[in-house]
């Protein structure tokens, strides 16, 4: 097998995106967020202490960014990836891409 041909086999598609393999996982990661935060509807509509509902803000917070986390990785490892084996002008584009989300995540 030739370098060229193992970095191709290592950035196989597994899907249209990085996150396509694991997609189930996702949706039972985004769901448990979601309840997290209707958990904060309830807090407030029960007038909970402010600094317990701050708490669970800071954990459905973190939660959120470890999702974002692992999309930003399996995105570096899928799409990326497989425009830098392609070569071309698409690589720029890709971690530019890469680039400015990751700029995103750090402003939050």
């Amino acid at each position: 097998m030739t370098t060229e041909s193992a970095a191709e086999e290592m950035v196989k598609p597994q899907g249209p995106h990085g996150y396509s393999h694991d997609k189930e996982s996702h949706l039972k990661r985004l769901r448990r967020i979601e309840g997290q935060i209707r958990g904060l509807q309830r807090m407030v509509e029960e007038d909970v202490y402010c600094i317990d509902i701050l708490t669970q803000v800071s954990a459905s917070t973190k939660g959120l960014q470890s999702f974002a986390l692992q999309l930003l990785e399996e995105h570096l490892r899928h799409c990326v990836a497989a425009a830098a084996v392609g070569g071309g002008p698409e690589v720029d584009e890709k971690v530019a891409e890469a680039t400015a989300a990751i700029a995103r995540l750090l402003r939050t």
